[in-house]
């Protein structure tokens, strides 16, 4: 787990079997199939038909972890009924304690043994010992850290005494399993989805304004993924998987498309997940708020995987003191929650390097606050500006980019040796004698993606200017404007979706986490 080969992610299937991807035509059969019955059903056995449902979901990728996710469920809905009636006393807050051992312990055997038993060999080698001379190799169950994260909220937040337990187990469980959001976020917190699933019989269904908003984030989502996060993956693969044979200009177009890829696949995955939760009368929280606009690092953590972002404040950074403490302390709390936060991706130096590199971001942001203030007076720069607002941009889109290389690389040296490259093998004429189409994509392909991108840009800066998703834009168009988009949409993922013999129903990246 220590060292990751370049196309770890399209390879989950491996692992996992084939599951119900939300790109894939099992999922075009399966969706239709649980709205259409989640509407006749009568009022009192929705929620009953939903858990079924995801439960089903969840089996298809592996029908033995199902186990572990009834076991994760049964724990921190006993645990949260004994908290309660504890009223936070001593048997309570062991009880508690207990649950996060038991919660963490199973991420830790699944997620993190391999890591810990490398790390552990390559320190006790040097003396001559090892703990087991074979990795344990044991098969990481899809989805675990986010529904893992998803039940432990709830057991804190009824010891916080911010929701009443659940007394209805079925429905508990359903807000751990519901399946848009299993799998891969975004990350629910009580105070929403189960308040929501409490009303399940209330639920307005057959509206026309959430079915059509919901279909049309579905849609946008497959289009990010299909044409744009799959196709700039074959780029990113071909020089990740060889970065010691290119130059600087490939390499930073790599970085590059990584990041689009990163934002893409992952952006896509919620905007499915939020949309079919829409179709079905539920509201689940934005988790992607345009974060290449932002104009820090601490900015981008407020735009970027929002639902993770505020569990590891709300939950680790807050409780380790915030920033109601002393510079050094609050120093020490941002490190330590972007360590973890880095380690939540996966066991590997690689996640913890672009964790700590994130945390020291905002530290010397920080520490270089007032010398940047005087400067900026001292040139009387405008900082209201265009321009400088700009340049603030692309500073922080370039620190960013510079972590995801840590993120993807198969290693620490391979990503020291990257990043070196790129500042020692210049070759600018790689834009004009078109090596830049060798990279897995030939020109036709770059102009595909090329146009996939302009799109992206418009939609996010809809987002980011007028303060509307995507859906919500549309829904305030004319009829045939609304639909002409839709039906382009569509017709360009049948077009030129990446999929076939070779790529269909392709892995989400954030599947591996």
């Amino acid at each position: 787990m220590a060292e990751r080969t370049g196309s770890e992610a399209e390879r989950c299937g491996d692992k996992w079997g084939t599951g119900v991807l939300f790109n894939s035509i099992h999922f075009l059969i399966f969706f239709p199939i649980v709205v259409l019955l989640y509407f006749i059903v009568p009022r009192k056995v929705r929620y009953l038909w939903l858990l079924l449902a995801s439960y089903y979901f969840y089996m298809c990728w592996n029908a033995k972890y199902v186990i572990l996710i009834l076991s994760s469920t049964l724990i921190t809905w006993l645990t949260a009924g004994f908290v309660h009636s504890c009223q936070k006393k001593a048997a309570g807050r062991a009880a508690l304690s207990v649950c996060i051992v038991f919660q963490l312990g199973l991420l830790f055997f699944f997620k993190y043994f391999d890591f810990f038993l490398d790390t552990s060999n390559r320190i006790l080698g040097r003396i001559g010992w090892e703990l087991l001379d074979k990795p344990f190799d044991v098969l990481l169950p899809v989805g675990i850290s986010f529904y893992t994260f998803q039940a432990l909220s709830y057991t804190l937040d009824v010891y916080r005494g911010e929701i009443e337990p659940e007394k209805n187990f079925f429905r508990y469980a359903l807000f751990v399993s519901f399946f848009p959001q299993l799998v891969a976020g975004p990350i629910e917190r009580s105070g929403n989805l189960l308040r929501q699933m409490r009303r399940i019989e209330k639920l307005e269904l057959w509206n026309y304004e959430n079915i059509t908003n919901g279909l049309m984030l579905m849609v946008w989502g497959l289009f990010q993924k299909m044409v744009i996060a799959d196709r700039v993956a074959i780029l990113v693969n071909t020089v990740f998987d060889g970065y010691y044979m290119y130059g600087a200009v490939a390499l930073i177009a790599a970085a590059t498309g990584f990041a689009l890829q990163i934002y893409c696949d992952f952006a896509s995955y919620s905007s499915i997940a939020i949309g079919a939760a829409r179709v079905m009368g539920f509201e689940l929280m934005e988790n992607f708020d345009t974060p290449y606009f932002a104009r820090s690092i601490s900015e981008f953590w407020h735009r970027w995987h929002i639902s993770l972002s505020t569990w590891f404040r709300d939950y680790v950074y807050i409780p380790l003191g915030g920033s109601r403490c002393s510079k050094v302390k609050r120093y020490r709390n941002l490190l330590i929650t972007f360590a973890v936060s880095g380690l939540w991706h996966g066991g590997g130096w690689t996640f913890l390097a672009w964790g700590i590199l994130h945390g020291m971001y905002q530290i010397i942001g920080d520490l270089t606050k007032g010398i940047r203030q005087r400067v900026n007076d001292f040139f009387h720069t405008k900082t209201e500006s265009f321009s400088y607002k700009m340049a603030q941009t692309v500073i922080t889109f370039a620190l960013v980019d510079v972590a995801w290389i840590f993120f993807r690389a198969q290693g620490l040296r391979a990503a020291m040796e990257y990043c070196l490259r790129i500042f020692t093998r210049w070759d600018p004429w790689s834009f004009f004698n078109g090596e830049i189409y060798t990279l897995g994509l030939d020109r036709a392909e770059m102009n595909i993606l090329l146009a996939g991108l302009i799109l992206l840009l418009l939609v996010d800066l809809i987002r980011y200017l007028k303060k509307q998703t995507f859906s919500e834009f549309l829904a305030e168009q004319c009829i045939w404007f609304r639909w002409g988009v839709l039906l382009a949409m569509m017709a360009s993922i049948l077009v030129f979706g990446i999929y076939g013999i070779r790529f269909e129903s392709s892995q989400f990246i954030y599947f591996q986490f």
